[in-house]
C-alpha cells in the first residue's frame, strides 16, 4: 500500500460522501481487505485488526498487542489495543462522530461478496454513533479494476482458450469418426492437460455436460460420475484459467458442440435465443458505455432475461447472466445479476465481466459465454468469440 493509493482512497470516499474507510478482518474473515491493502495473509492472524482511512489526513493501523507487527507494512500512525475496553475507545476517539464510515458491510445482504464483516461488529461500530455504509463501490474501484498488466494477461488467457476450443473439437470429432471410447471426464482430463502444456492454471476442472447433465450449469463429471460421449450428443463445454504468474487474471467461455452434422431443432431453437439474449446484453453495454451513461449490472441482467423470458423460456433461465472476473473466476466487481441478488453498482471502466444467458431444459441445456472487458476510453472489448450457432462436430 503505497501514499499514492491512499490519496486515491481519500479521493474516492470524498467524491463517495465518505468520512472514512474501515477496514476489518478477524482470522482472515475479510479476504477483500488484504487485496485492497496489498498485505499477506500468510502467517499466525488469530486477533483482530482494523485500517482506518480518514477522508483527509493520516490512516492509523489499530493491531493487538498480541500482534502489534501485523500492519506494519501500511502507511499511518500505529495504535495498540490488548483488551476490548481499549479497542472500544481507540475507534471512538478515531471514528468521526455521526459521520458515514465505509465497511465490508451490504445491507440486507443484497451483494454476498462484499457482506465480509460480522453483523456484531457493524453494530459496535454504529453504537459509537456512527453510520456505517456499504464499501461495495470502493471495492470495485480499488479491487477489481484491472492494471494494463492484468489486462494483458487476460488476453493471453484468452488466445490460448481460443486455442483450446479448437483443438478441443477436433479431439472429439477424430474420437467420434474413428469410434475411440470418448467421456465427459476423458475431455476434461484432456483440457486440464492442455492449460498445463501452456503454462495456465485453473482453480477447477472444466465442466463437460451431454444432453441433460447440461441442464445442470454446475454440472461436474469425474471419474466414477462419468458419461459416454456419442453421436447425436449435445455438448456443453465451460472452462476457463488464467497465464501462471502472479496477479493474472482469468478468462471464462462455455461453448456448444453437437457429436452429428445436423444439429436438432429444439437444441438449435434454444441456442438462437441465449445467443440473442447474450448479444442484447452485449449492444446495451456497448450503447451506454459509448454514451457516457451510467449503466448497472442489474439493467444488464433485465436486457438479456427479457429475451429469454419473451422466447417462453424465462423459467429455464436459472442463473445470473453473468459474473465479475479477476484473478478469480468469480471476482469482486459488479455482477451481471438481477436475479440471485439486485446488483446496483455501477459498470466501471478498467472491469472485466461475463456474459452468459443459458436455457436448461430437461434433457438438453445451453449455455453462451463471452468476456466484456470496459476500456478507460468509452471502449467495449469482447473476447472469446460470440458463438453464432451450436458447432456440429462431423
Amino acid at each position: 500500500m503505497t501514499t499514492d493509493r491512499i490519496a486515491a482512497i481519500q479521493d474516492a470516499l470524498r467524491g463517495e460522501g465518505l468520512d472514512g474507510w474501515l477496514l476489518y478482518d478477524f482470522r482472515r474473515s475479510n479476504p477483500l481487505a488484504y487485496r485492497i491493502l496489498g498485505l499477506s495473509s500468510e502467517g499466525h492472524i488469530t486477533r483482530r485488526w482494523l485500517y482506518w482511512i480518514p477522508r483527509d489526513g493520516e490512516p492509523t493501523r489499530i493491531v493487538s498487542a498480541l500482534e502489534s507487527g501485523r500492519l506494519d507494512s501500511l502507511p499511518g500512525r500505529k495504535a495498540i489495543f490488548r483488551s476490548w475496553r481499549a479497542l472500544h475507545g481507540i475507534l471512538a476517539e478515531m471514528l468521526p462522530p455521526g459521520g458515514r464510515v465505509a465497511m465490508e458491510y451490504s445491507p440486507a445482504a443484497a451483494i454476498p461478496v462484499v457482506a465480509r464483516v460480522d453483523a456484531g461488529t457493524v453494530e459496535m461500530i454504529r453504537a459509537l454513533g456512527v453510520d456505517v455504509a456499504s464499501s461495495a463501490d470502493l471495492v470495485q474501484m480499488f479491487e477489481a479494476r484491472l492494471s494494463p498488466e492484468q489486462w494483458a494477461s487476460h488476453q493471453a488467457a484468452a488466445a490460448h482458450l481460443l486455442t483450446a476450443r479448437r483443438e478441443v473439437a477436433q479431439h472429439m470429432a477424430d474420437a467420434l469418426r474413428a469410434d475411440t471410447p470418448l467421456t465427459e471426464a476423458g475431455v476434461q482430463a484432456w483440457l486440464a492437460h492442455f492449460l498445463t502444456r501452456h503454462g495456465l492454471v485453473a482453480d477447477h476442472g472444466a465442466i463437460v455436460a451431454v444432453n441433460g447433465h447440461a441442464s445442470d450449469p454446475h454440472y461436474e463429471p469425474s471419474a466414477s460420475h462419468d458419461t459416454p460421449i456419442r453421436r447425436g450428443d449435445v455438448i456443453l463445454i465451460d472452462y476457463w484459467a488464467k497465464v501462471n504468474q502472479p496477479g493474472a487474471v482469468m478468462a471464462d467461455y462455455t461453448w456448444v458442440f453437437y457429436a452429428g452434422e445436423q444439429v436438432p431443432k429444439l437444441a438449435a431453437r434454444i441456442f438462437a435465443v441465449a445467443a440473442e439474449a447474450r448479444d442484447t446484453a452485449i449492444a446495451l453495454v456497448r450503447q451506454r458505455v459509448t454514451a457516457g451513461q451510467a449503466l448497472h449490472g442489474y439493467e444488464v441482467d433485465d436486457a438479456a432475461r427479457g429475451v429469454i423470458t419473451a422466447a417462453g423460456y424465462g423459467d429455464y433461465f436459472v442463473h445470473r447472466t453473468g459474473h465479475s472476473i479477476g484473478e478469480d473466476t468469480h471476482g469482486n466487481g459488479a455482477n451481471i445479476d438481477n436475479l440471485e441478488t439486485q446488483d446496483q453498482r455501477r459498470l466501471i471502466p478498467r472491469t472485466l465481466f461475463s456474459i452468459e444467458p443459458g436455457i436448461y431444459l430437461p434433457d438438453v441445456g445451453v449455455r453462451t459465454e463471452v468476456n466484456v472487458y470496459l476500456g478507460d476510453d468509452a471502449t467495449v472489448i469482447v473476447t472469446g468469440d460470440p458463438q453464432p450457432a451450436i458447432e456440429p462436430l462431423l
